[in-house]
């Protein structure tokens, strides 16, 4: 089963009441490993919520890993979508490792995470 596949799986939208929904997105973190971690995403009517690349992170970071091979996160219709800023900056941030990453970035559309930041923040001094 490829890891949008298994995204796909548990995009399932919920509305839990007037102030909190999720699985409107999942996403699927494969490590260097070979292991698959998984996450939905949870939006709150105050923006105390998190995309479904951070809790694929945490579950991830809570069985010792941190290498990232390869993700994906998908909408409830199972297509891929682009991580935001702050997921990528989350993954990159985790190991220099991760820069290599694939992502699906679009349906059938796969760019490393690196080429996600070409101007990455921690990289500043190397731009010229």
């Amino acid at each position: 089963m490829t890891l949008k596949e298994i995204a796909s799986r548990l995009a399932l939208p919920k509305v839990l009441n007037d102030y909190v929904a999720c699985g409107d997105v999942a996403a699927a973190i494969e490590t260097v490993a070979g292991n698959v971690y998984t996450g939905i995403s949870i939006d709150t009517a105050c923006s105390l919520g998190h995309c479904a690349e951070h809790s694929a992170v945490s579950e991830m970071l809570k069985h010792g890993e941190h290498i990232i091979k390869a993700f994906v996160a998908v909408d409830s219709k199972g297509n891929a979508v682009p991580p935001c800023g702050r997921c990528r900056e989350l993954l990159s941030q985790l190991a220099p490792e991760n820069k290599k990453a694939i992502v699906e970035v679009r349906d059938g559309i796969f760019k490393t995470l690196e080429e996600l930041m070409p101007f990455d923040w921690k990289t500043a001094s190397d731009v010229k």
